[in-house]
């Protein structure tokens, strides 16, 4: 299999990431070329050693996803999936998967044997529980027939429809099970959140938490848990000031009651920079300090690491509907919580080799 060493990955916004053994997986996205928008190449899968700081691109074979933004990504066993996103075509709901461990790197697409996919959408999330993938909310279209249908679960893009096609945003929740390739849709129970898209997710144990988007012409900073065992909705009130409402941005477990949330686009449009710690017990924000307060970024990924560190990749640093130049491709660690002294040599090294790494400004 072809490798290129000592290059780093191209600038990259609305790409999936996902970390496996320690090592960082990058997939897709688009960059901006002069005045045009370029979906990165599809057949490129780049990996970047957290320990050491070395990326690789390894150039992948077998029936895989077209070039895409907005996809939605997790590593379950070793094995990397996409599902949905947008192409040239408009958005899809389709899924793949790519092994990380037989080093061959082929992609499959997942053909389910019995139930029926979401409709094809972008910009939504996911959860691992139980061996399964639960999908959440999301952009995209579905026809006449569905839209009347699921009209509690779904929001009508008022300036996006053409003939019985219909746009908007959904709250749906969709389980795939790996194992039996088959596509469900649980009964939730409670009020489950507004229909959102470029909302941002995590997941502690059975619970599943989901932190603003973007909610029609609006975005938003609640935040609401899903029990994954009984389906039931719960809106988590915060217990002090929570940070403005956001889309774009991402959200990671760093401890087994805490979610760290970074940057995103706020209500007026601005690209952010803030770190937050939500405590899942007390229900309380905190805002706290890190040294990337010059780097403000929107739709970037985040992968949880090795003691509490959180490794956002890429993203912009511009408000991308306007601008859409400043795509970036640093990976930032976040020490989100004290190192244990058995780890403060590997960690020294890590540091040095994450802090300083080649990106487009921002």
């Amino acid at each position: 299999m072809e490798q290129c060493l000592e290059q780093v990955a191209r600038e990259r916004s609305g790409h999936t990431a996902v970390l496996h053994n320690n090592l960082l997986y990058v997939w897709g996205g688009y960059m901006s070329v002069g005045d045009d928008e370029v979906f990165l190449p599809h057949d490129e899968l780049w990996e970047y050693d957290i320990d050491r700081g070395v990326w690789k691109v390894f150039q992948t074979t077998g029936d895989g996803p077209p070039s895409m933004s907005g996809t939605c990504g997790c590593c379950l066993d070793g094995v990397m999936f996409i599902f949905g996103g947008c192409d040239d075509n408009g958005q899809t709901n389709e899924l793949y998967s790519v092994d990380l461990n037989d080093g061959t790197f082929t992609w499959k697409k997942i053909v389910p044997v019995s139930g029926s996919p979401p409709s094809p959408r972008d910009k939504l999330s996911c959860w691992l529980y139980a061996g399964k993938m639960v999908f959440f909310g999301g952009y995209g279209h579905k026809v006449l027939s569905d839209l009347n249908s699921s009209s509690r679960n779904f929001i009508v893009d008022e300036t996006s429809w053409a003939g019985e096609l219909f746009w908007g945003w959904n709250n749906e929740v969709h389980i795939f099970d790996p194992k039996l390739l088959s596509w469900s849709r649980p009964q939730t129970h409670g009020r489950a959140p507004a229909p959102r898209a470029a909302h941002a997710s995590a997941s502690i144990g059975s619970k599943g938490y989901v932190c603003g988007g973007r909610v029609m012409e609006t975005r938003t900073s609640d935040i609401h848990c899903l029990d994954l065992d009984s389906w039931t909705w719960t809106e988590l009130a915060p217990s002090s000031a929570a940070p403005v409402g956001r889309s774009w941005h991402s959200l990671s477990p760093v401890s087994d009651h805490s979610l760290f949330l970074f940057g995103g686009l706020s209500v007026d449009c601005s690209p952010m920079s803030d770190g937050w710690l939500f405590d899942t017990d007390t229900r309380k924000w905190t805002q706290v300090e890190h040294p990337f307060k010059n780097k403000p970024r929107l739709w970037h990924t985040a992968c949880p690491g090795s003691d509490s560190d959180v490794i956002v990749f890429g993203g912009s640093c511009d408000y991308i509907l306007l601008v859409d130049t400043g795509h970036c491709n640093d990976a930032l660690v976040f020490q989100t919580q004290p190192y244990p002294l058995s780890s403060v040599d590997r960690v020294s090294e890590r540091v040095e080799s994450h802090i300083v790494i080649t990106s487009t400004p921002g």
